[in-house]
């Protein structure tokens, strides 16, 4: 195992692994993310490593266990190269014939590809199908580059080459200028400017100073910081590390919600291979910058999401927000100074500082810069995760990749930002990706999930939905929430049952303002 001392050291290794990549003949990716894994997808790994050894054709042909790869409805999802031939829905005994036909001879099994549902047309390249045509992606594609437990998949695709252009080439104050230039607003919540954050977290004062990242994503329907940390930990910890030497800290924490056991697995095995391989811990890559980082497991409790929460969880007290007179760059962890940031900002990190701000910020919408990953959910054709230039409409997202409802229904709405976030109407639709305009409107891009819902849905009990979610997740540590939600729900559950008055309607609405505008979190 090689131990990276230096830049050129770095350079090094991702030249002998791109040669040792070359000499590769075929290359099956597989999609091993907890979606396919839940379609057996490790049971068609396994088939294929078999039916390869027997066939002899195990020296020649690399299987690449991955992490998500998007179109979630159609795994276990394989791509074959050369070709990106894409295969759905695999199963086990399809292996045998993929292997005999498609690895050996080239030949395409048309049962095996994908059916576009508009056209009735085949596709048997990624790169054709229309859900991913109608996308931009730039993080989700890195997905199916690397196996998340080889840093050196990482490293052969040019990992932490952003880091090594970086920590004691570019000054701290340089940095965050790049960030800022860029455009880059939060991906988990409310959009706040990344690069601010981080100016406010450098000035504050203090012996020490925190990176957090929060991988706690609690939204019902959202799961794309899951899927990225899931898929690319490496990216993440290079994208936390260029922040932390930006800021001044020496210490990060990756909190991953305890539900997500995968990402979990793979953070850990991301940082065990990072300080075996020197890029984390003393004097990394040959320079004076030294920092370690800390995977920790969420409880399982929604209000962790929130920032003063988190930290409280991490400390090891209960996980109950506080109020925000004074923020976390300022105070945070440990009473430290402290920067906290979602995985999808963490990993837009990399790229920013290797391909410039303004490559960054040529993408979106004056005021959202960039990509922005969703999950697109509910009562439409095409489930998953898409990635789509901010400044993308609705429009598309729905009816151009998700392909409308399915059964010739009609659409009537989408729930956006999870229990924080709103309903959009239809005829809103038209309303480009942005976090102001989503929060003009009465929503909010939130994390990114995306609710569809048709004409059969009753909006009412959307609400009492979410009201039922927040009343079984509130840490009931203040009273606007604990007393407000109770309230709230039982009005809604009163006009779902027959029982509403007009009279209730302006509590209803009261009651909501008031929670909205004086609880902690």
């Amino acid at each position: 195992m090689p131990r990276i001392a230096s830049t050129s050291d770095l350079h090094l290794l991702h030249q002998q692994l791109q040669n040792e990549r070359s000499k590769v003949r075929t290359t099956i990716t597989i999609c091993a993310g907890t979606g396919c894994q839940a379609s057996r997808s490790l049971a068609v790994m396994d088939a294929l490593k078999s039916e390869l050894n027997q066939n002899g054709q195990a020296q020649t042909t690399h299987i690449r266990p991955t992490g998500c790869h998007g179109f979630c409805e159609q795994g276990p999802i394989m791509v074959i190269d050369p070709g990106s031939i894409f295969y759905c829905r695999i199963t086990p005994q399809d292996v045998p014939e993929i292997i005999s036909k498609t690895v050996a001879r080239g030949e395409i099994i048309d049962r095996l590809l994908y059916t576009d549902p508009v056209s009735g047309k085949k596709v048997s390249s990624e790169a054709d199908v229309p859900f991913y045509r109608a996308q931009d992606r730039r993080l989700l594609a890195m997905n199916r580059r690397v196996d998340p437990c080889s840093i050196e998949d990482y490293i052969a695709i040019g990992g932490y080459s952003a880091l090594a252009q970086t920590i004691g080439k570019v000054e701290p104050d340089k940095i965050i200028k790049e960030i800022m230039a860029s455009g880059l607003r939060g991906r988990g919540g409310g959009g706040f400017p990344t690069g601010r954050k981080w100016e406010e977290c450098r000035s504050a004062a203090g012996d020490e100073k925190y990176v957090i990242c929060n991988a706690d994503e609690g939204d019902p329907g959202a799961y794309m910081d899951r899927c990225v940390l899931e898929g690319n930990p490496h990216l993440v910890i290079e994208g936390m590390m260029i922040g932390a030497f930006a800021i001044g800290a020496q210490k990060g924490y990756i909190y991953v919600r305890n539900e997500y056991p995968l990402a979990v697995k793979h953070a850990r095995i991301a940082v065990e291979q990072a300080y075996q391989y020197g890029v984390l811990g003393e004097n990394i890559l040959g320079t004076s910058f030294s920092f370690d980082v800390e995977v920790a497991r969420g409880g399982g409790a929604f209000v962790c999401g929130e920032s003063t929460a988190l930290m409280a969880s991490v400390e090891g007290r209960v996980g109950e927000p506080r109020p925000k007179d004074v923020h976390t760059v300022v105070e945070g962890l440990w009473r430290m100074p402290t920067t906290l940031n979602n995985v999808e900002t963490w990993a837009n990190i990399p790229s920013i500082m290797l391909n410039g701000s303004a490559w960054f910020a040529a993408k979106g919408t004056d005021r959202s810069k960039g990509t922005k990953i969703l999950a697109l959910t509910g009562h439409v054709k095409n489930t998953g995760l898409v990635e789509v230039a901010m400044g993308t409409p609705l429009q598309t997202i729905v009816f151009d990749i998700g392909g409308g409802a399915p059964n010739g229904r009609m659409i009537k709405a989408v729930q956006t930002g999870g229990p924080s976030g709103g309903c959009l109407p239809v005829s809103k639709f038209d309303l480009p990706v942005d976090f102001d305009l989503f929060a003009e409107a009465g929503s909010m891009i939130g994390s990114g999930g995306v609710v569809v819902m048709d004409n059969k849905t009753c909006m009412v009990d959307v609400a009492r939905y979410f009201l039922t979610f927040l009343q079984d997740e509130s840490c009931g540590k203040c009273v606007p929430c604990r007393l407000g939600i109770d309230r709230m729900l039982e009005i809604v559950t009163d006009i779902t049952e027959g029982r509403g008055t007009m009279a209730q309607l302006g509590l209803l609405k009261e009651l909501a303002e008031t929670v909205a505008e004086t609880s902690l979190c």
